[in-house]
């Protein structure tokens, strides 16, 4: 996979903080995931119980009911420079899955990315860094079917020290990364860093 996630940093407006600027405010910032939500911390709730993955189906809709989103799901590319493209800025409440890589459920590492504010305020993974080890992210698929993924980890990182192997690389279960900016802010540069949130799939819903 040749994602970039250093370049995803500072793509467009996603990571640009506008509504934070307009608000000239720093406590409205959004929330960093706790240290007890790392992979260093320990397995918390983790279990490395897992589901067999699911044939390939491209995703609708992911909820994740802990954090309160239930949001469309669009397709995304690659920009020139081989970051990650992001949902139209205007679009804060959609998610946008990595289209050439796995799709949520089947064999392999599949992205998710999407807004942490616009102009008109918090955009869908607003609150991705409260998530806690042992919750829910659900992906509704074009099979009908939904896949269910247990958080493993939140984990947050500066821009210069993005772990791409870790984030996109291969893994032979059916894992699940949601991804926003998040970190520091500053007003010139927008934020310094992304929220991960790493998952496994655990189980499946609907018709077979």
């Amino acid at each position: 996979m040749t994602v970039k996630g250093k370049a995803w940093l500072t793509a467009g407006a996603a990571c640009a903080g506008v509504w934070l600027v307009q608000n000239g405010s720093r406590d409205i910032t959004p929330p960093i995931p706790s240290a007890a939500q790392a992979f260093a911390a320990g397995p918390g709730f983790h279990t490395d119980a897992a589901a067999d993955p699911m044939p390939v189906s491209s995703p609708v809709r992911l909820r994740i009911p802990g954090i309160g989103v239930d949001a469309p799901v669009t397709r995304l590319g690659l920009a020139k420079d081989g970051s990650l493209d992001v949902p139209p800025a205007g679009e804060g409440d959609v998610a946008g899955w990595y289209e050439r890589g796995a799709t949520p459920g089947a064999r392999g590492t599949a992205i998710v990315a999407g807004h942490v504010d616009n102009a008109r305020g918090p955009a869908v993974f607003y609150s991705l860094g409260t998530l806690k080890k042992g919750q829910r992210i659900k992906v509704t698929r074009e099979d009908g079917r939904t896949a269910v993924f247990t958080v493993d980890a939140v984990e947050v990182y500066d821009n210069e020290d993005f772990p791409d192997r870790k984030v996109y690389g291969k893994t032979g279960r059916a894992e699940l990364r949601v991804i926003t900016c998040g970190g520091g802010f500053s007003a010139k540069t927008g934020y310094r860093g992304n929220v991960v949130t790493y998952a496994h799939l655990i189980g499946v819903r609907g018709p077979r």
